[in-house]
């Protein structure tokens, strides 16, 4: 993760979504190097390439 600055994100959620992240923090954890995960950095990464998908998607409907 880089040295940006972070803020807290407050949401609510479902306690079946909180089941899902605890077992993607899992996977990662299982399948990554890097030591400790946290579920912000799961986060982040999952909505990092859920953008890098959506900005592919828009620019290939305006082609």
């Amino acid at each position: 993760m880089s040295n940006e600055s972070r803020l807290q994100l407050n949401v609510r959620v479902s306690a079946e979504t909180i089941k899902q992240l605890d077992e993607i923090v899992d996977y990662y954890q299982e399948n990554t190097k890097v030591g400790r995960v946290y579920k912000g950095d799961v986060l982040t990464d999952i909505i990092e390439k859920s953008h890098q998908i959506m900005l592919k998607q828009k620019s290939m409907k305006q082609k």
